[in-house]
């Protein structure tokens, strides 16, 4: 099942060097068919957005305004749901909203020794696009996990784009968007929604920001759309990587690892380890629960192209390969797991404890279960209420801080050539005649 691949400190990068590929999100016939698509958008608005939608999402709504959910239909979905469904999204978008509230920002200001007050401005997005896929599988834990953080940082419309099936959304993912304070939910997908949202038809306003992870198509979307309109980050596949011993339970770590394989053919799963014996458990347990998953193929063959279990002589050097690899999940239940999360740079989250199964933190632990794909966390955060602010400086200088520092701006100025930028602070203190 898992390949495994044997590795040392001094071979590593380069026995890995598959696992920092990104050929996935570079199709040149895919850059082509999602520029196409937004071109037609912009140009032919709800027209083609409505034909794109029938087309590539294989439904059949007669008029653009069909598109859009009625709020009788939304307040409507709540009755829809088992009552251990509700009970259960309202535990965890309280726990997500609690956690969230402890990262908000606040102003600051203050005064410095040359006499000039400064500091910054945080201000929410005036408005956010959640892009929530159903192609395969509903999400609704995406809903909540986006939209909480909107609304508690102040984003006046929040908008929820998401294909339809028949021309429904599940009562799910609409019960979702109640709870979570979306506005208004639109029922299309792909790069076509991403181009809707990023533009704006006469249906579909524009927004300031596009959140949420999608398929290849939804990704290219948002990359190319990037400069006209905010993106949260470009998402590639799921991925798990968990650090285990000898001691660690096998079967947990293969369920583990099939939570992520399950998502799509793309997700891969990764176990890091010292211990030939614990990779031969994994695998053995891995087959026993491909047989009864619900989603045994895609698991199946995601496990096969994409899992792999990296043999290391001394798990002491683990932070080093997972510093390279960068992974979106990062599950360490082996020994001295708490040090080893302390020395790690890059992971979107980290599970510390044989208690902690990624699925924890995809649902109820509380911090946002966005986070950045195919090793992006070198450089990029997981999601969270401060995605929904944007940060303006602070200047306020009176008469005397300014003339303190006005030789300063005279030198740097002039020094770069810009002759008025040092006049501009300069006049204010030449006498006139």
């Amino acid at each position: 099942m898992l390949k495994v691949v044997s590795c040392n400190t001094q071979n590593y990068k380069k026995k890995l060097k598959k696992y920092l590929e990104k050929d996935i999100l570079r199709s040149t016939s895919r850059i082509d068919t999602v520029r196409k698509i937004i071109n037609e958008v912009q140009k032919g608005g709800d027209r083609e957005l409505l034909n794109l939608t029938n087309k590539y999402d294989d439904n059949n709504f007669k008029n653009i305004k069909e598109i859009e959910v009625s709020k009788k239909s939304i307040e409507n979905s709540l009755k829809y749901c088992s009552r251990e469904f509700l009970n259960s999204t309202k535990i965890a978008i309280s726990r997500v909203k609690n956690y969230q509230k402890k990262l908000l920002p606040k102003d600051l200001f203050y005064k410095d020794k040359k006499g000039t007050k400064l500091g910054c401005l945080w201000k929410s997005i005036s408005s956010c696009g959640l892009y929530i896929p159903g192609g395969k599988a509903i999400y609704p834990s995406s809903v909540y996990m986006n939209a909480v953080a909107a609304k508690l940082a102040g984003v006046k419309r929040i908008v929820l784009v998401s294909p339809a099936k028949e021309k429904k959304i599940s009562p799910e993912i609409l019960a979702t968007a109640k709870l979570s304070g979306v506005d208004k939910v639109y029922m299309i997908g792909g790069a076509q929604a991403i181009a809707a949202l990023a533009y704006g038809t006469k249906t579909i306003e524009k927004v300031d920001k596009i959140f949420g992870p999608g398929n290849a198509f939804v990704a290219e979307a948002k990359k190319q759309v990037f400069g006209d309109v905010g993106i949260d980050s470009v998402a590639g596949p799921s991925e798990i990587m968990i650090v285990a011993d000898n001691k660690s339970n096998p079967e947990w770590i293969a369920i583990d690892l099939l939570s992520q394989a399950e998502h799509d053919e793309d997700a891969r799963a990764i176990l890091l380890t010292d211990s030939l014996t614990l990779i031969k458990s994994v695998n053995n347990y891995l087959v026993k629960y491909l047989k009864i998953l619900d989603r045994k193929k895609i698991a199946s063959f995601s496990i096969r192209n994409n899992g792999i279990a990296i043999k290391i002589p001394k798990l002491s050097a683990a932070y080093k390969v997972i510093d390279l690899l960068a992974p979106e999940h990062l599950q360490i239940i082996c020994k001295g797991g708490q040090g080893l999360a302390k020395k790690v740079n890059n992971a979107g989250a980290i599970f510390v404890g044989s208690y902690t199964p990624e699925a924890f933190g995809d649902y109820v632990a509380g911090p946002s279960h966005v986070l950045p794909t195919s090793g992006n966390a070198r450089f990029e955060s997981g999601l969270s209420v401060l995605d929904f602010f944007k940060r303006s400086s602070y200047i306020e200088a009176n008469k005397e801080g300014l003339f303190n520092l006005v030789s300063n701006i005279d030198n740097l100025a002039n020094i770069e050539g810009l002759t008025a930028h040092a006049l501009s602070a300069n006049i204010r203190f030449l006498k006139r005649n």
